[in-house]
This record gives structure tokens, C-alpha cells and sequence, in this order.
């Protein structure tokens, strides 16, 4: 399963960067005058549901997503479109993502940076935070519920906030377990890849209405939007459409459209 080649890759290229940078060395890194933006409330809106936009290049079921990459520039562009939070793919392998990408997001733009990546050990949480992360990704089906438990804390402790992924029912209440605020179904199937945005509306139906709730992959369209707005849904992560999009503006004015 390619998940289980990304943590693999994750887990050897983690060792080399531990080897460069130290755990000490990293903490002195963390910046002092660490600007946190909330998450939670970004995406938390009484009118809409809230769109959080994803820098990405590419990835192992499309390869190559766009062309002309320009991180920075899409990062300047959803900040004119008024997106309400965006979302940087880190892992550099299968996604082709770097650290500075979302540092060169977070400083120029307004709202509010996750940091979506392969998070397996807590040396990338205190990583996310000196790249200037609001929040981070940890994925249900990657990790332990201890591991889970323990990263959400230390999350909790350097002021950032976790996005919970989870793709089934049986995760969703590991996570509830551990004390996820923030539950984010994922609606591709890990094994086939295939992705049904109805994942959605079969796992909400289990979260109690305090969880910030947000949908990803497969929002390709307004009527997805007003499907995922009637459930409850509060925010939509949304990356391969914008992306593969020949004008992120345009796509966003089409995704919006009441």
C-alpha cells in the first residue's frame, strides 16, 4: 500500500534530518516572536462553509499536479481570493512539498498555515512550529492511539492546533478517544484510492456536534460545496481541483457561487 511506502520513506529520511539537526538544536530555532493564527476559528463560520486551499505539486495517484509551481505565488493568490486558511503539502518524495513553502506562506499571507505532511514522530511537530505552522495534519491510520494521544498533547503544549484525519468509523472514534477538536474525513479509500465524497455523510453522522468537522479530497464542485454545507460540514480542503485549475481565482468564484 502506498501509505505504508510513505511512512517507510518518512521514517528513513527523518533519520538523516535528526542526524543534521538535533532535537536541541531545533527547540533554538523555534521563533520568539512566533505569530499563531487560530485555526479553529478561521474555519468556524455561521454564513459558509469554510474554504481551506492547499498548496500542492504533485502527488503518487497524479503525479505531477502542476506544471508551473510557484508556491509563493498560489500562496499570494489565495490570500487576494480570500481563501480562509490554506493547507502546505511538506513531504518531499511523493508530493514534492518543502518547509520553506509553507514559511514563505505563513509570512505572506493573513490567515492561518497547516502543515500537511506524514507526521510519525514528535520531532516534526516541534519542526512545524519553527517553520511557523498554526497547525498540523496527523493521520488516524499512521499512528497508535497512544502516539496519537501523546502528539496531540504536545501539539497542545507549543500553542498549535491538530487536524485529525481519519477515513472510517473505527478511526474517527480512536481519535474522539484521544481528544481530537478538529476531525478531518478523508473520502479517498487508502487501499484503492478511489475517492467518494458520500465518506463524508457516513462518518458525520457519528460526531457530536462540539467537533470542528472538515471534508477533504474530491470537492471538485459548488454542488460538492452545497452537499458538504447541508451536512454540517464546516470547512473543505480543497487541492487537486485548485491546483489542476488554469485559473485559481476563477475556480474559487465557481466553487462559491450560491
Amino acid at each position: 500500500m502506498i501509505l505504508d511506502k510513505i511512512v517507510k520513506t518518512k521514517l528513513e529520511s527523518l533519520e538523516q534530518t535528526k542526524e543534521l539537526k538535533p532535537l536541541d538544536i531545533l527547540l533554538s530555532e523555534i521563533p520568539t516572536d512566533y505569530s499563531h493564527r487560530s485555526f479553529s476559528n478561521a474555519i468556524v463560520l455561521k454564513d459558509r462553509l469554510a474554504i481551506i486551499a492547499e498548496i500542492k505539486k504533485a502527488s503518487p495517484s497524479k503525479g505531477i499536479i502542476k506544471e508551473n509551481f510557484d508556491p509563493l505565488k498560489i500562496a499570494v493568490e489565495y490570500e487576494k481570493n480570500k481563501v480562509d486558511a490554506i493547507s502546505v503539502l511538506t513531504e518531499t518524495t511523493y508530493f514534492l512539498g518543502n518547509n520553506q513553502f509553507l514559511t514563505d506562506a505563513k509570512t505572506n499571507t493573513t490567515v492561518p498555515v497547516l502543515r500537511k505532511d506524514f507526521i510519525i514522530d514528535s520531532y516534526q511537530i516541534y519542526e512545524a512550529k519553527a517553520i511557523n505552522s498554526d497547525a498540523i495534519l496527523l493521520i488516524m491510520a499512521i499512528l497508535t492511539k497512544e502516539k496519537l494521544s501523546a502528539y496531540i498533547n504536545i501539539a497542545t503544549s507549543i500553542g498549535l492546533e491538530c487536524l485529525v484525519e481519519v477515513h472510517d468509523i473505527g478511526e474517527l472514534e480512536v481519535a474522539l478517544e484521544c481528544g481530537a477538536q478538529i476531525i478531518g474525513i478523508n473520502n479517498r479509500n487508502l487501499n484503492t484510492f478511489e475517492v467518494n465524497i458520500m465518506n463524508t455523510e457516513i462518518i458525520m453522522e457519528k460526531i457530536p456536534k462540539d467537533i470542528i468537522v472538515v471534508s477533504e479530497s474530491g470537492i471538485k464542485s459548488n454542488e460538492d460545496i452545497k452537499y458538504l454545507k447541508d451536512l454540517g460540514v464546516n470547512a473543505a480542503l480543497i487541492g487537486e481541483s485548485l491546483m489542476a485549475a488554469s485559473s485559481i481565482e476563477k475556480k474559487l468564484q465557481e466553487l462559491r457561487e450560491l
